[in-house]
């Protein structure tokens, strides 16, 4: 197989961290961190690895030797598991990673474990937790991916019952054709976990009836680039609370840093 990326000559000593999804031109993670690391005088760089298939997963490593943790997006939080040494418990429940830590014991770069995490429920819980109302018992989660698995477990342990909504009806899940009157109106809260709307696609959105919302919708969208999904504005227009995904973005990569650091 053809080398997809080329090792660049640069101090031993550096860390190297990265993403890996496909595609990633949605992605803010790489100026945060790299941001992060000027500032704070961390020899280290954070790389977009764009990789086509979850089978060039093991390439990356090999080709970059010093690097100490990756994040995992779109599609291949599920995807990576079984490439993985041991699962953390808390990704274990949730069956998706986006977190791992590569821990060397000093002997070859071959000689390496790979640990899973999951850090999306973390900062999904913490970026809804304030705006949940009494009257937020049950929710809509949308998309039947990694990200919907973890949101489905922080909504439980918030205590609002998830109802999944696929494109097409699976085990305990629901679809779009099935969401009725009586199920929007005891499903205040609607979480988007699919990629529609996502930039440069910015005039899709889930196939709601966006007329049955009003006021006391809570309608969270997962993604943060636009600001403003076609979600969120048709929601707000019905008079919803709106919020995207740019602060679960920022709670979950600190934690991220906390794992690859070993504060966590």
């Amino acid at each position: 197989m053809k080398t997809i990326f080329q090792r660049k000559n640069k101090p031993a000593e550096e860390k190297i961290y990265g993403l890996i999804g496909f595609p990633l031109t949605h992605s803010f993670s790489q100026t945060f961190f790299n941001q992060k690391f000027s500032a704070e005088h961390i020899n280290a760089r954070y790389l977009n690895f764009e990789i086509p298939d979850i089978g060039d997963f093991m390439e990356i490593l090999a080709e970059y030797p010093n690097i100490g943790g990756l994040n995992v997006t779109i599609p291949y939080k599920t995807l990576v598991m079984p490439y993985l040494t041991d699962i953390d418990p808390v990704a274990k429940r949730i069956g998706a990673v986006n977190v791992i830590r590569v821990v060397r014991n000093g002997k070859s770069d071959n000689d390496f474990k790979l640990v899973g995490y999951n850090s999306d429920i973390a900062g999904f819980m913490n970026s809804i937790r304030p705006m949940l109302q009494p009257y937020h018992k049950a929710a809509l989660v949308l998309g039947s991916g990694g990200a919907c698995k973890a949101v489905c477990c922080g909504l439980e342990d918030l205590g609002v019952k998830p109802l999944v909504v696929s494109r097409t009806p699976k085990e305990g899940m629901i679809s779009y054709d099935d969401i009725t009157p009586e199920i929007m109106n005891t499903h205040k809260v609607i979480v988007n976990t699919t990629p529609l709307g996502m930039y440069p696609h910015v005039d899709e959105c889930p196939d709601l009836p966006y007329e049955l919302i009003d006021k006391e919708f809570l309608c969270y969208d997962l993604l943060y680039n636009p600001d403003v999904t076609l979600f969120m504005k048709k929601s707000a227009g019905h008079g919803a609370v709106t919020k995207n995904g740019l602060e679960m973005l920022l709670l979950q990569a600190f934690e991220s840093w906390e794992i690859w650091t070993g504060k966590r």
